[in-house]
């Protein structure tokens, strides 16, 4: 509290605390950066995809003061200003994934955490290492190599000095799209007994990870307490475009669709169109073993949410939307503003002009919402912002 005083009053004011200063790696479209919000200051902001990277100055006014294109291994700590409050790295998940060839840490992408890691050793030699880290990644990250990898990145973590816990956390819970990923938190600071307790994000997996800990790491190990999440109020119908302003596809293609489906999905359509309202689903084309062949479905869902979005790298990676009406089905694909509002973003939020590339930033990125949530609950309130409710 400070004091001004005029000629004949004095005034009170409050000072509003500086921003809290990030850095964030494997940038991307900047969502991290949005989801933490206006309390947040980007200092530095790095990625190697000309794409994204483009995405991103298309939509930060001040990307030029602070976001650097290209390899994370040839940045050095002078290229950070000062010292953050937070590092956020949501690295390359290709090789973490559950659906890829999970060569886990060695592989030639996810490897590329060592690149921001190293980084992270340098900033602790000079004494300017972040209080807090965020790494977020695909589940598969707890699982890698039966379970290998998630204890290399503890001990990592342990090594500089780093208590952590990791939360699973699915998109589904505020956007109507199933997304799962894992947040490990880690801290240089002693947590606050508010930010210490049991939360939804300690799932199986995560527990398993714990549990597997030789017992040096668990001691550093931390069981972050997050509220419960408040009941989504969005459906995947919700978020798409009208009807007259998008493409849809021939009778002949979307029958085509409809002989890729297994008995189970198709039966799921028929139940829809036996209905009289409109039914929204999501459909991925999947390879799948039957009778010892691989055969390739299509797969529905009607439960409100998109599949996981993924990056359009092949045919089968672009969700398809199918609307059943009147006894009528009709197909299209996913536009890239849907798949844009799938992740949180507002419709302001600039796109790169062609499809797959604005697919691409969309599909790889980290739920806004999802950050903003973890920033409120766990990460301002362990950094002495929003003391009050980690005394709760």
């Amino acid at each position: 509290m400070g004091r001004v005083c005029g000629a004949n009053q004095a005034k009170l004011f409050t000072v509003s605390p500086a921003p809290l200063r990030f850095y964030e790696f494997f940038a991307g479209g900047g969502m991290a950066r949005l989801g933490l919000g206006e309390g947040w200051t980007c200092a530095f902001a790095n990625d190697f995809d000309p794409v994204k990277a483009a995405t991103y100055r298309a939509n930060f006014a001040d990307a030029a003061d602070h976001f650097h294109q290209g390899d994370v291994f040839a940045l050095e700590a002078r290229d950070l200003p000062g010292r953050a409050d937070l590092a956020w790295a949501s690295s390359p998940c290709q090789d973490f994934s559950l659906a890829g060839g999970r060569a886990g840490l060695g592989g030639g992408k996810s490897s590329a955490f060592f690149g921001f890691w190293r980084l992270i050793e340098a900033l602790a030699d000079e004494g300017r290492a972040p209080r807090t880290l965020v790494i977020e990644n695909v589940s598969g990250i707890l699982t890698s190599r039966n379970g290998a990898d998630f204890t290399a990145l503890a001990q990592a973590l342990a090594d500089q000095g780093y208590g952590f816990g990791a939360l699973e956390i699915d998109a589904a819970a505020f956007l109507p799209q199933s997304r799962p990923r894992v947040f490990v938190i880690a801290t240089r600071d002693a947590p606050p007994p508010g930010l210490l307790g049991p939360s939804a994000g300690h799932s199986r997996g995560v527990q398993a990870a714990a549990a597997r800990l030789p017992a040096a790491l668990a001691e550093h190990w931390i069981w972050w307490r997050t509220p419960r999440v408040a009941a989504r109020n969005t459906d995947l119908a919700s978020l798409l475009e009208e009807d007259a302003t998008v493409a849809w596809h021939t009778p002949e293609r979307t029958a085509q669709w409809l002989a890729m489906m297994a008995p189970l999905h198709r039966a799921r359509l028929e139940a829809c169109l036996a209905r009289d309202e409109r039914a929204v689903g999501a459909l991925y084309r999947r390879m799948r073993l039957e009778a010892g062949v691989k055969t390739q479905r299509a797969e529905v869902r009607f439960d409100g949410l998109a599949g996981c979005l993924r990056t359009p790298r092949g045919g089968s990676s672009r969700q398809v939307i199918v609307v059943a009406e009147k006894g009528r089905v009709r197909t299209r694909l996913l536009s890239p503003r849907e798949a844009a509002r799938l992740m949180g973003l507002p419709d302001s939020y600039r796109l790169p002009a062609a499809a797959t590339s604005a697919l691409h930033v969309a599909g790889d990125g980290v739920a806004v919402p999802v950050v903003r949530w973890l920033a409120r609950d766990i990460l301002e309130p362990l950094l002495g912002r929003g003391a009050a409710s980690a005394a709760a």
